[in-house]
């Protein structure tokens, strides 16, 4: 497309949308009809150049020019209860089911590298003394000593308000730096499974692991099981930006990105749950079986959440994407 030819014929049709625009408040009949009809037309123009012949001010002056007709042709978008319930009852769930193939297998090869790290350090007095001293490590693993206390040292609601930032920072980070071709989401999830590994061994290789799982379990399950759902989502967005597959590279970044802001908000709201758990729950002077059965139901109640409500959306059309009418118009990729 010769951009150049493209501008000279429909300027005046940006011009005349522009001059609507202004007196959009004095309009008669015909001339709200135009605006409406000028609006349709500007919003294809705007597809056209963003995947034939991408100008970086052209569009932005477009993509203005398209916003303030869009707001004018259907007026201010108000969020309602409306969204809420879509948004938690299909787009949610929607999105984290479809990106199941990746955060599943995140979720088990992660796990089996904190196990495998947990039982080398368990089996290898060596490696449990380049971590810190024997004396410090008594002190980690002994009876009422610092993996146990760690717990219990702030007031619940003060820690389950810590944890709970740290944790949807944590899953924050794995979403937004997955364009990065997911490296760093794979750094970030080594790091985690890291620490659990050496919690895992060291409190083994002391004789405490049952401790150690009564400490972990009840809060992790649900935890770790968002984390890994926010390391697929990243992964799966730097894996867009290798393959878009059928659509364009920018169409696709575009919905699978709006999606994965969808799930930091959604994820959010899960790590608030296990930050509960693990401020309320964990330290509390319920049995071991009881505190773990907590966890392990909120960790099904997720699962269902997502594969039964998630399942059901997506076989419905449900991407976890905005509704149509807030997305941009795009056009088809030629046959």
């Amino acid at each position: 497309m010769d951009l150049d030819v493209f501008v000279s014929v429909h300027r005046a049709e940006w011009d005349r949308l522009d001059a609507l625009l202004r007196r959009r408040r004095r309009l008669n009949g015909a001339e709200a009809d135009e605006l409406v009809a000028l609006y349709q037309r500007t919003a294809t123009h705007l597809s056209l150049i963003q995947s034939s012949a991408p100008d970086p001010q052209l569009t932005g002056r477009l993509s203005q020019l398209v916003a303030r007709a869009r707001s004018a042709v259907t007026g201010t978008r108000r969020a309602s209860w409306r969204d809420v319930t879509r948004f938690l009852g299909q787009g949610f769930p929607a999105a984290v089911y479809r990106a199941r193939h990746w955060w599943i297998p995140a979720a088990l090869i992660s796990t089996t590298t904190a196990i495998l790290l947990g039982w080398w350090i368990g089996t290898h007095p060596d490696v449990q003394s380049s971590i810190a001293a024997p004396s410090q490590l008594r002190e980690l693993t002994r009876p009422g000593g610092e993996y146990e206390t760690y717990y219990s040292s702030h007031p619940a609601a003060a820690f389950a308000a810590q944890v709970w930032t740290n944790n949807a920072q944590a899953a924050a980070m794995c979403l937004v730096l997955g364009i990065f071709l997911g490296l760093p989401v794979l750094w970030i999830l080594f790091e985690n499974m890291l620490n659990l590994g050496v919690g895992f061994g060291l409190m083994s290789s002391a004789g405490r692991l049952d401790t150690f799982l009564g400490l972990v379990l009840p809060h992790g399950l649900l935890e770790l099981t968002a984390v890994f759902v926010a390391a697929g989502a990243g992964l799966r967005l730097g894996w867009t930006l290798i393959d878009p597959g059928p659509r364009t590279r920018r169409t696709a970044l575009a919905e699978e990105g709006r999606a994965a802001v969808g799930m930091a908000i959604g994820l959010a709201l899960v790590l608030f749950v296990s930050g509960a758990i693990e401020g309320f729950v964990t330290p509390s002077g319920l049995p071991t079986w009881a505190r773990i059965g907590i966890g392990v139901l909120a960790e099904l109640a997720f699962l269902t959440y997502v594969f039964v409500l998630g399942g059901r959306a997506v076989r419905v059309g449900e991407t976890g994407d905005l509704e149509a009418a807030d997305r941009s118009a795009v056009v088809p990729n030629a046959a």
